[in-house]
């Protein structure tokens, strides 16, 4: 990324502005008229991938989504001494190269132009390495591969510093690693990634999806500059021990839109078809550590830092549609923060509206000094996040792991921790997810222009999505009150059911559920049971705490949901209700039971520190045997019967070898 990443966007340039320094254009059609395509056939133009993900958000196909009119491509093809570059639909326009005048002005006027305007000078101009200040790297030892947490991955030291910072271990922890997501690169080169030892799961396990070259038109992009490269890795890489990426399992889309060498506002117009390639081929996210601001050749392209006003420069409109297209953009604020001889303002596309612009911090949460500054030209707060760009952990172009600084390392950082949240919720929208990643910041309720919303805890924006997905219910029978909820889960969690009976003034616990057994993130129902005295009545409030860490020093819970229920009139004990509190019981529902869980109920005026729960089959065999335990009330266990062959069996519970109770099961 330019100075750290100066972004290229360009405010259309008349060709009476130096013509003669231009070789390639950008040719702005008119429309889309006579197109083959229709809203009809999708699969035309875009990935069932990239039609599904419509279709879960309701998002329309439009006119952006239909390719340019092939019929001028062709015609603009056609001109002698003319080669078409690249074509975006989203701005329907097509970049070109010529040095012919006579080309320029026969495509003038060919009736669907609606303009034409310089983009670059001549294709090979040697400018140097743009890119150069977050090449410099810091190589670290080796570390030794001993575990030194009990975390799902062995991440060593500087990798744990650097997931720590936003507890995105525990997405981790829970089964949230990438898998089924889709991650879009766009980057200058991606030198070497089919080698270094950073992405060996990656390429063995067939993460990386395709590839494409919009600089030199070819798919290959492993022999170009190594920025993509090692921003790619801050993702990808999977060495336990040593350096262990924010979305290992996630798989990639390779896009060079980045002319290295050069810097001409060609690279929005390259950039601007990245995105759209993205989009078209299903990607969920996009990173691009990418900017655009000054340095432009010539100097008279710069923009101004009114252009940085989210929808003006050719960038901010494309990250914005591919947003609206329902994909979550992520794009560098700029390396310019420091800069004494430059503005040290954002560049684009991270003033996008609907772009999420990331800043630098060390593991510390202290800002890099170089990072830039907001917020947008119209007053958005920018950046948006923060992340680790500051000694940030890369593989290297040397084949080393090593430390480097820029926020274009901070971007990849935060778009796979966002990834993998994402990965738990694909019900909600991109615009959901950056909602609940700006209330997760560290500055949410202070924003400011260094930090933005701050630096988010994965563990506190996973909370917020779950309260917004969990939904509780109660219904009654006589005076049984029954509680059903669905959640989203893995099996180190548990639940927590809390009461507020009439003329009470706050929740008191009343039983608590553990969740089923699994170590995924899986959607989950349960159901809990209060036996309430005879002749209770008025309005009962229930209200659900989910433990999602139950581990000592990270303990945390969250209230996902409350219901409410009223009886009317004084409730009638049933045949099926328990009003005696002082009573042992052992109770099985549903029985018979067809399916893969049954709910056993223990109740006892006591706690029980050891409580064997045994099934015997009808000759008396031990088929299972769980290991539980209880405090004083009532405790409800879901047992795995799925394995079960179809007859009768009996569950007997124990206090330490002592009976508690015994129930018949039916297994269909």
């Amino acid at each position: 990324m330019k100075r750290l990443l100066p972004f290229l966007i360009i405010s259309i340039i008349g060709l009476s502005d130096a013509q003669g320094q231009f070789t390639r254009y950008l040719v702005k059609l008119k429309n889309k008229g006579g197109t083959p395509f229709t809203f009809t056939n999708p699969p035309a133009y875009l990935s069932q991938r990239a039609i599904d993900r419509r279709t879960r958000y309701s998002i329309a196909i439009d006119s952006t989504d239909l390719p340019c009119t092939p019929s001028y491509i062709t015609q603009i093809r056609n001109v002698p001494n003319v080669t078409v570059l690249n074509v975006s639909k989203w701005l329907n326009a097509v970049s070109i190269q010529t040095s012919d005048a006579a080309a320029i002005t026969t495509i003038s006027t060919l009736p669907f132009v609606e303009s034409i305007s310089g983009l670059a000078a001549r294709p090979a101009e040697a400018a140097g390495n743009k890119f150069q200040p977050e090449e410099v790297t810091t190589p670290i030892s080796p570390q030794r591969a001993g575990r030194i947490t009990a975390d799902f991955f062995n991440y060593g030291a500087s990798s744990l510093s650097e997931i720590n910072l936003h507890s995105g271990q525990f997405l981790h922890n829970i089964g949230l690693r990438g898998q089924g997501m889709q991650i879009a690169m766009l980057d200058g080169g991606f030198l070497n990634y089919t080698t270094y030892r950073a992405f060996d799961s990656a390429n063995l396990n067939g993460q990386i999806l395709s590839t494409w070259d919009f600089v030199a038109r070819e798919q290959s992009v492993v022999e170009d500059n190594s920025h993509g490269m090692s921003c790619l890795s801050t993702i990808a890489a999977n060495i336990p021990g040593q350096f262990i990426g924010k979305a290992p399992k996630a798989s990639f889309h390779l896009y060079r839109t980045e002319d290295v060498a050069s810097e001409h506002k060609i690279e929005e117009l390259n950039w601007a078809c990245g995105a759209e390639r993205a989009d078209s081929s299903g990607a969920d996210v996009i990173s691009t550590s990418l900017g655009y601001y000054i340095e432009f050749t010539p100097p008279s392209t710069n923009h101004p830092n009114s252009d940085m006003d989210g929808n003006t420069t050719m960038a901010a409109i494309a990250g914005d549609l591919a947003a609206k297209k329902g994909l979550l953009v992520f794009a560098s604020i700029g390396n310019d923060g420091g800069n004494a001889t430059a503005t040290h303002f954002l560049s684009t596309p991270s003033d996008g509206d609907s772009v999420l612009a990331i800043g630098a911090v060390n593991t510390s949460g202290i800002v890099g000094s170089f990072s830039s500054y907001g917020p947008s030209f119209d007053g958005q707060i920018k950046p948006d996040l923060s992340s680790v760009g500051v000694s940030a952990l890369v593989q290297t172009a040397s084949g080393t792991i090593g430390t480097s600084n820029g926020t274009s390392f901070a971007c990849p950082n935060m778009a796979g921790l966002a990834t993998i949240l994402w990965q738990g919720f694909p019900e909600f929208s991109n615009m959901k997810i950056r909602t609940a990643l700006w209330q997760a910041g560290s500055k949410f309720s202070a924003p400011d222009d260094r930090v933005g919303y701050g630096i988010p805890n994965m563990k506190t924006a996973f909370s917020k999505l779950l309260v917004d997905y969990a939904i509780s219910s109660s219904s009654s029978d006589g005076c049984k009150i029954t509680i059903n909820w669905n959640s989203k889960d893995a099996g180190a969690m548990k639940y927590e059911i809390e009461r507020k009976a009439p003329g009470e003034t706050a929740f008191t616990k009343i039983g608590e559920l553990n969740a089923q057994a699994g170590d995924l993130l899986t959607n989950r129902s349960y159901q809990f049971i209060n036996n309430l005295t005879g002749g209770s009545s008025g309005s009962f409030s229930y209200r659900i705490r989910q433990i999602i860490d139950t581990a000592a020093t990270t303990f945390t819970g969250v209230f996902i949901d409350t219901t409410t229920i009223n009886i009317a009139t004084a409730c009638i004990v049933t045949g099926t209700t328990d009003p005696n509190p002082n009573e042992e019981l052992v109770t099985i529902q549903p029985n018979p039971v067809s399916g893969s869980i049954v709910t056993l109920v223990v109740k006892t005026p006591y706690a029980v520190a050891n409580m064997p729960v045994a099934i015997y089959d009808a000759k008396g065999a031990l088929v299972m045997q769980l290991r539980e335990s209880k405090t004083t009330g009532q405790k409800t266990i879901n047992l795995p019967v799925s394995k079960l062959a179809k007859g009768k069996y009996y569950i007997k519970v124990f206090n330490g070898q002592r009976s508690i109770g015994t129930v018949e099961l039916i297994k269909l």
